[in-house]
C-alpha cells in the first residue's frame, strides 16, 4: 500500500511540474546602443501597472559593455509586463537625476519615452503567452 502510494504521489508531481513548467516563459531583452564600457545596465521587470517604475517584480543588473548586451528573465508567469532599465554608468546602483530628470541613459519596453514625464504602462507594456519574448531596447 506504501508503494502504491508512494508512486502515486510521484506520478502527480511529475504531471503537475510538466504542466506548471508549460506555464513558465522566458523575456529576453537586448540593450543596444551602450555608449561605455563603465558601470552596469540595470534591467527591471514589472508585472502591475501599480508598480511600475516603483517595485520591480525581478531584476538584473549585469556588467555594461560598449553596444549591446542581453539578459534573459526565465520562468515568468503569462501575463502583462514591462521593462524599465538605465546604464547605470557611475556604478553606484541608483538612477542619477536632477530635479527628477534621469541624469543616466534609461528606457523602457517598447522604447517607450516620453518628453515630460515618466514612459506610461501603456505604452511599455506587452503580453507574455505561449512563447519567449523579445525585447530590443535602445538607449
Amino acid at each position: 500500500m506504501k508503494r502504491i502510494l508512494l508512486a502515486l504521489t510521484i506520478t502527480f508531481s511529475t504531471v503537475f511540474n510538466a504542466i506548471s513548467a508549460q506555464d513558465q516563459q522566458t523575456i529576453k531583452v537586448t540593450i543596444d546602443n551602450i555608449k561605455t564600457d563603465q558601470g552596469a545596465i540595470q534591467v527591471g521587470l514589472y508585472n502591475t501597472k501599480a508598480t511600475f517604475l516603483k517595485n520591480t517584480y525581478k531584476t538584473i543588473r549585469t556588467k555594461a559593455k560598449k553596444g549591446s548586451v542581453e539578459v534573459i528573465f526565465k520562468d515568468i508567469p503569462k501575463g502583462e509586463y514591462a521593462i524599465s532599465l538605465y546604464h547605470d554608468v557611475d556604478n553606484d546602483n541608483q538612477l542619477d537625476t536632477f530635479w527628477r530628470i534621469p541624469q543616466e541613459p534609461y528606457n523602457t519596453s517598447n522604447n517607450a519615452k516620453r518628453k515630460f514625464g515618466p514612459p506610461l504602462w501603456k505604452d511599455a507594456k506587452f503580453n507574455l503567452d505561449n512563447q519567449e519574448v523579445h525585447q530590443t531596447i535602445n538607449l
